[in-house]
């Protein structure tokens, strides 16, 4: 039962994505309820907590907040994580996010396979930044990490 069963996003105050990024984080979030390995260590002496969980990732402060509670409501853990290791990432990620897009309404099959490696590439490295930010926090799986990513790239500041 380590996993998420229930995700939010509280994006009040962000500007509204583009269509094929709102779309993205859709896909994402169904493929991250549908899939996930999310489980948080004991702290303090205490047993680890039991799942499935209910996140509510947000911005506070310019800082990326990961609220976790049972699925009855309880408050579980909340952490926060700086984006300034995501800054460099998120910005490629959108730009070739961008370029893909761009790419499936003009280009061949064999360009639009090639730039979409490169897209996965990046989703890779934000995923493997992030499973390092939640070090100790919160242990997730790569598919898991991949689908937070596209949602904490959604949230960071532009």
């Amino acid at each position: 039962m380590s996993r998420i069963s229930h995700i939010e996003l509280e994006t009040g105050g962000l500007p509204a994505p583009s269509s094929e990024i709102e779309q993205e984080r859709r896909v994402a979030i169904f493929d991250l309820l549908e899939d996930n390995s999310f489980d948080l260590p004991g702290r303090d002496g205490m047993p680890k907590p039991e799942g499935p969980f209910a996140l509510t990732l947000s911005v506070q402060d310019r800082r990326l907040v990961f609220d976790t509670k049972t699925e009855a409501g309880d408050k579980v853990a909340e952490f926060h994580l700086s984006f300034g290791p995501f800054r460099q990432v998120v910005k490629d990620y959108f730009q070739i996010c961008e370029s893909y897009f761009e790419a499936v309404k003009k280009l061949p099959p064999s360009q639009i396979e090639a730039i979409d490696m490169a897209r996965r590439g990046i989703h890779n490295e934000g995923a493997r930044i992030l499973q390092e930010r939640l070090e100790g926090k919160a242990e997730i799986d790569i598919d898991t990490a991949r689908r937070l990513f596209t949602l904490v790239a959604v949230l960071a500041p532009r």
